[in-house]
């Protein structure tokens, strides 16, 4: 009988553990956490592991805010939780693992691309250390790494750690 006890009290437990482990989401995430700066690898982790659809909008941004003529007529902002975090404290460069993914909407509001930045430490220091990534609404990767049209653009904005949102 204590062998049945000791089964459902582990049971119980491994229940409990992955309940909140669902519940919570990528509460403890920190840059460990991260998928490589590698274009397919991100994409698993964006569209399945955490997929960014339900991160937070950058803050003081809103859904189907106007675009610019390099992502479209009208974008989605979102960021994940670690540059959430250095956002709302003001924390510039934001801390790697940081990614801030925009979707690109056409005049009909339809979605063309999805475009993001990804902060990882040593991938290219000489342009704040960012991956660049492009894919299609299909998933189909348009881009990656060091893109130049992007760096070229970002660097603009330099002294925001490359980030046209930073206020």
């Amino acid at each position: 009988m204590k062998g049945v006890t000791m089964r459902t009290f582990y049971s119980a437990l491994a229940a409990i553990v992955f309940g909140l482990v669902f519940w919570l989401g990528p509460a403890g995430l920190d840059a460990s956490d991260m998928p490589p700066a590698d274009g397919p690898a991100l994409y698993n982790y964006l569209t399945k592991q955490d997929p960014y659809e339900q991160w937070e909008l950058w803050p003081g941004t809103h859904a189907m805010q106007e675009g610019s003529r390099a992502h479209g007529e009208f974008v989605n902002i979102y960021v994940n939780k670690l540059a959430l975090e250095s956002i709302q404290a003001g924390q510039m460069p934001v801390q790697e693992g940081s990614i801030v993914l925009k979707e690109n909407f056409d005049p009909s509001k339809t979605l063309t691309a999805v475009t993001l930045m990804y902060k990882k430490a040593g991938f290219d220091p000489d342009n704040g250390d960012w991956f660049y990534l492009s894919y299609a609404p299909d998933g189909t990767i348009q881009a990656e790494g060091k893109v130049g049209d992007c760096m070229d653009c970002h660097a603009r904005v330099a002294n925001k750690d490359w980030l046209f949102s930073w206020k």
